[in-house]
C-alpha cells in the first residue's frame, strides 16, 4: 500500500511548522501525563560496533493515529560524510488501519526533539527571553535554535563546539537562514558559552560520565534543555544542577532508566523520583517553575513521532484542501554537520 502522502525533509522546515509541532506536543503529553495515552518501549537491534536498528511504535488514541518510526545508528557515518541516523516513520488512521503518510525519520526525529525542548522553554522562560546558549554544533543543535527561535524572540546564540570548525559552520548557518538578525558568537569553551545564558541547550554526541556543562557554570534562574548523549550512562549537565532545579521529564519511568543525569542523581540520593515533573504536568499548570533554574532532561519516546508526525500531515492536508495529494518536493540531500544519537 502506498501512503497518500509523501513528507520529506523539505516539508518540515518554517516556524509555522515547528509552532504547530510544538503545540501538538503539548495536547500529546498532557494526554501522556494524565495516563490517556502512554508510548511502549522501542525495540533495539545491537549488530556490533555501536550500529543499532530500532523500532519504535506509538498509538495516540485522541488523534485516532498511530505511527511506526524504523530508524538507524551508524555511528561511522560522519566519517562518510553522512547522517548518523537514517529512518522513516509511517502514520496510521486507527479507524481504517491505512497508511495516511511516510515521514523521513531523521528529520522528524530532529524537528520532534527540538520541539519538546521549545515547550519546556516555553513553559519556563519569560516570553522575551532573547539569548540561548548551544553546546553542540551538529543535526540537533540547529533544530534546537530552529524550535526556541519558533517560541521566543532570540537575538544571541553561544556556541561552543568540540571543533572550532563545527561551531563556526553552525554560526554560519544560523547568520544565513536565521528569519531575522540573530548575532551568533563562537566560545573557546563551554563555560564561556553558558556563562549567564537564561537558555542553555547541550546537543553532544558524548558517551562520557565527565559533565559537558558544571552546574556552577549556570546562572541561577536559567533554563537547560539537555538531549544529548548516546547511552543511559552518558552526562552532559552535572548532576549536581539537579538537587535544586525543578527537573522536567517526558515520563519519570523512561528517565529514571534512561537519562545519564537522572540515574547518576538518583543513585547519589541527591533527589527522589518525586522531584521528577513531567512535562505533562507542566503545560498542563500543575507545576510552576517562578523564576527558579529548571531542567528539561529527555530521552526521546515514540509517540513523540506520532504526534509531531500527526501535527505536519494535518498542515499538509490542510495546505492542500484536504486532497491529501503528495507534493512535488524532492527528498532531502544528507544534513550537515555533527549529528547527536538521539533517535
Amino acid at each position: 500500500m502506498i501512503a497518500s502522502v509523501m513528507i520529506h525533509a523539505a516539508d518540515m522546515s518554517g516556524s509555522r511548522r515547528m509552532t504547530r509541532v510544538i503545540d501538538v506536543l503539548g495536547e500529546m503529553f498532557a494526554d501522556l501525563a494524565a495516563g490517556r495515552t502512554r508510548s511502549p518501549a522501542r525495540t533495539v537491534v545491537d549488530h556490533g560496533d555501536r550500529r543499532v536498528l530500532l523500532v519504535s511504535p506509538a498509538v495516540w488514541e485522541q488523534r485516532g493515529v498511530g505511527s511506526v518510526k524504523v530508524t538507524t545508528l551508524t555511528p561511522d557515518n560522519p566519517a562518510r560524510g553522512l547522517p548518523l541516523i537514517h529512518g522513516i516513520v509511517a502514520l496510521t488512521d486507527l479507524e481504517t488501519g491505512q497508511i495516511t503518510a511516510l515521514l523521513d525519520g531523521a528529520e522528524l526525529t530532529a524537528v520532534r526533539t527540538g520541539a519538546v525542548a521549545a515547550l519546556a522553554t516555553r513553559w519556563c522562560t519569560p516570553d522575551d527571553t532573547d539569548d540561548m546558549a548551544v553546546i553542540g554544533a551538529g543535526t540537533q543543535a540547529r533544530a534546537l535554535i530552529r524550535a526556541t527561535a519558533a517560541v521566543r524572540p532570540i537575538r544571541m546564540v553561544r556556541i561552543h563546539s568540540r571543533t572550532r570548525a563545527g561551531a563556526e559552520k553552525l554560526a554560519d548557518w544560523i547568520r544565513e537562514t536565521a528569519p531575522r538578525s540573530i548575532r551568533a558568537t563562537v566560545c573557546d569553551t563551554a563555560r564561556d558559552a553558558v556563562a549567564d545564558a537564561p537558555i542553555i541547550c547541550t546537543a553532544t554526541s558524548t558517551g562520557d560520565s565527565t559533565p559537558v556543562v558544571e552546574a556552577g557554570w549556570v546562572a541561577a534562574g536559567a533554563h537547560v534543555n539537555v538531549i544529548g548523549g548516546t547511552h543511559p550512562g552518558a552526562v552532559e549537565l552535572d548532576p549536581a544542577l539537579l538537587n535544586d532545579a525543578v527537573n522536567i521529564v517526558e515520563d519519570r519511568a523512561a528517565a529514571m532508566d534512561g537519562a545519564g543525569e537522572i540515574r547518576a542523581a538518583l543513585a547519589s540520593g541527591s533527589i527522589r523520583a518525586e522531584d521528577l515533573y513531567e512535562l505533562g504536568r507542566l503545560v498542563s499548570g500543575e507545576v510552576g517553575v517562578a523564576g527558579r533554574t529548571s531542567v528539561l532532561r529527555t530521552v526521546g519516546m515514540a509517540i513523540e513521532d506520532t504526534a509531531a508526525a500527526v501535527a505536519l500531515f494535518e498542515l499538509r492536508r490542510a495546505a492542500e484542501g484536504g486532497t491529501g495529494t503528495p507534493s512535488a518536493v524532492p527528498p532531502a540531500t544528507a544534513r550537515e554537520g555533527t549529528p547527536d544519537g538521539h533517535v
